[in-house]
């Protein structure tokens, strides 16, 4: 099954979040990434727009579907990943490294106590 990385946390909706002081790093995870096989497309959201915890702020398209990610807390975008949208496979073969997504400055920290282990986000995912 994934390789769920234990500094990370997680989302219901298969989003991974790092933290590095009071900005997030977000992606998708490697199990979400196997579940959207091919992806050929990333929309990332726009630098300097805020959203709260759960809004939908990017698109990612596969061979299969389009999906909506969602930001797991609530803040302002302060850098997107231009890697990724220029190639998108990077999602499926590097999902917590070069596949990242967006960073955002953490408005809310306490959002963060609402998101999953690494342990529940893998019995989740039924590992």
């Amino acid at each position: 099954m994934s390789n769920i990385p234990s500094d990370l946390k997680y989302t219901k909706s298969h989003e991974w979040v790092r933290i590095n002081g009071d900005t997030a790093t977000v992606g998708i995870t490697d199990h979400a990434q196997h579940e959207l096989t091919d992806i050929v497309f990333v929309e990332l959201p726009e630098i300097g727009k805020p959203f709260k915890s759960g809004d939908g702020c990017a698109v990612v398209e596969s061979v299969k579907t389009a999906s909506d990610i969602y930001s797991p807390v609530s803040g302002v975008i302060l850098e997107t990943n231009k890697a990724v949208v220029d190639n998108p496979a990077l999602a499926n073969t590097e999902p917590y490294a070069g596949g990242w997504f967006f960073k955002i400055n953490l408005s809310n920290p306490a959002e963060l106590n609402s998101l999953l282990t690494p342990e529940q986000y893998q019995a989740q995912i039924g590992g």
